[in-house]
């Protein structure tokens, strides 16, 4: 499969079992596989952004955020295939491709967000790996310790 940034994919629940991390959200919500994740490629490493539809939920939040801190770049509301989405940069984390389950279809092709709004989440993403390395972190996850089983498992795997 070749993964591209700015994709929506599925994971497979063998991903939540390796890196047993709870600040992850679950891959299976009332029997349907979600969330959805937007895709960075990033060599090796992946990183997902999962999306969510509560935005009323997370309307609030954002709104919280911008009259505390002036701005909210973590969550996002925009528009992905028609439909209202939340993308949730907070909640990214670190994947390996043999953890992709199966691209998001629609009308059978592979679902891809439109440039302007890939380039606004690459920004957001960006800014906020950049304010990690300076010591003020946005991420739920430990990020730092998944990517390190991220980079044993592709070890291990291109060691066999």
């Amino acid at each position: 499969m070749k993964v591209q940034t700015g994709y929506i994919y599925h994971i497979k629940d063998s991903f939540f079992y390796k890196v047993n991390d709870e600040s992850l959200m679950s891959n299976h919500e009332n029997g349907h596989a979600r969330p959805t994740y937007f895709t960075i490629k990033d060599k090796n490493i992946l990183w997902f952004i999962p999306l969510s539809s509560k935005v009323d939920k997370y309307q609030k939040i954002i709104d919280h955020k911008i009259k505390k801190y002036g701005n909210c770049r973590t969550i996002i509301i925009r528009k992905i295939a028609n439909v209202d989405s939340v993308i949730l940069l907070q909640n990214a984390f670190p994947i390996i491709e043999k953890y992709i389950d199966y691209p998001h279809m629609l009308n059978g092709k592979p679902l891809k967000v439109v440039s302007i709004l890939k380039n606004e989440i690459l920004d957001n993403f960006k800014y906020m790996i950049a304010s990690k390395k300076e010591g003020k972190n946005f991420f739920f996850s430990d990020i730092d310790k998944i990517k390190l089983i991220m980079l044993e498992e592709l070890r291990k795997d291109n060691n066999m």
